[in-house]
């Protein structure tokens, strides 16, 4: 009888198991349909999604830089002279406004229109300070300028006023240039020289004559102002380089014959590597020489000369003496000599404020004192100026 009964508690446990094991194994079947159709549904999800999304547009390169890069640039003025019935002024000097961009990958196009003052009436007027096209892929180191220009005189010449360490320019360079510099419409070519040794650039111009110059007039007939600049570049050492250019300009002046001048520049510059943020020092120099034929008889040859030096004391604060000798381009025998001294904060990259001091000392007039204090300020994008 106990044996009876064993056999049967042990066929019902062996039913049990079996039923057990048959119940899992649907169970797990039962969850792998599950979990399939529930990947289904979830992929066929996705699938619509993807129909319903439009496709991403893709940005091309001319959408991109459509909008040139644009700049402001206000040139605030106090001035006081100590000669004359008005002694102290302030104005708005000048608004410059930049227009910069590439126009494609051969060219790129720069223009600067100025709303500017005028010094002896006090009113304002807008030109084009600058307006030119720059190729970017010549071969032969070649690179062409076409349109209105500051030309390749020395180092102030090509250089924005807002741009150097002054506010007035030395008494020379406005005796042949006059308070706008050489500013002109024509052609512009410059040659990279292959040299090896040292950074060497040739620069060619020729343009109208049109610009408002004591040295230069524009001619009624077929000639131009001719100007070629040889710009020689040397590294002296990791904190210092000098700079030693020459140029020969040639063009019809006021008495329909032709005035020839010859100039010199000379830059150094020290800027060293571990301090170059609080340290610095720049001396600038440049001569010329000019030689103006009035008459087939008559000729006239004057000289003249600024030279400066900028120091900077610590991060944002600059000084800056400069000394100008000047004859008059059409009577050498009446010189003038001046001193000024120039104190700069520069607030950041875009505002500085100046404050310079000059004395003129002239063989013909009595000696007087000047003053200016000069605010510039940037809104927009503004290019480096060059070095």
């Amino acid at each position: 009888m106990p044996n009876n009964l064993n056999r049967k508690f042990g066929f019902k446990v062996f039913k049990g198991v079996l039923f057990f094991s048959i119940f899992l194994q649907f169970h797990s079947y039962a969850q792998v349909k599950d979990s399939t159709a529930t990947d289904s549904i979830m992929l066929k999800q996705v699938e619509e999604m993807m129909k319903n999304t439009q496709p991403v547009p893709v940005q091309t390169r001319s959408g991109i830089t459509a909008n040139p890069d644009i700049g402001v640039i206000g040139d605030f003025q106090g001035s006081y002279i100590s000669s004359g019935k008005k002694n102290i002024d302030a104005y708005l000097n000048e608004t410059e406004v930049s227009f910069q961009s590439v126009v494609d990958p051969y060219i790129r196009a720069d223009f600067f229109i100025s709303f500017g003052r005028d010094a002896l009436t006090g009113k304002y007027g807008v030109e084009v300070e600058e307006g030119y096209l720059t190729t970017l892929s010549l071969p032969a180191r070649l690179q062409l300028k076409a349109g209105k220009f500051k030309e390749a005189v020395g180092r102030i010449n090509p250089t924005h006023a807002h741009a150097l360490p002054f506010i007035d320019l030395p008494n020379a360079y406005v005796n042949y240039f006059g308070d706008g510099g050489l500013n002109d419409e024509g052609l512009s070519l410059s040659w990279l020289v292959p040299n090896n040794k040292f950074y060497q650039e040739l620069i060619f111009q020729a343009t109208s004559g049109k610009s408002e110059s004591p040295s230069f007039k524009q001619s009624e007939g077929n000639r131009f102002v001719y100007l070629s600049h040889l710009k020689n570049f040397f590294t002296v050492n990791d904190n210092s380089t000098i700079e030693l250019g020459i140029t020969g300009i040639s063009g019809p002046n006021d008495s329909a014959r032709v005035t020839n001048i010859l100039a010199g520049d000379f830059t150094y510059k020290w800027k060293p590597v571990k301090m170059n943020t609080y340290k610095s020092v720049t001396w600038q120099s440049e001569v010329y020489y000019s030689n103006a034929s009035y008459t087939p008889t008559l000729s006239k040859n004057s000289f003249g000369l600024y030279s400066f030096i900028d120091y900077q004391l610590s991060k944002r604060w600059f000084l800056t003496g400069r000394y100008d000798y000047a004859q008059k381009p059409y009577d050498r025998n009446i010189t003038e000599q001046a001193y000024s001294l120039t104190a700069g904060w520069d607030a950041t990259e875009f505002s500085k404020i100046e404050l310079e001091a000059k004395t003129t000392g002239m063989s013909n007039q009595p000696r007087f004192y000047q003053a200016w204090l000069r605010w510039i300020f940037v809104i927009g994008a503004h290019g480096a100026h060059q070095y």
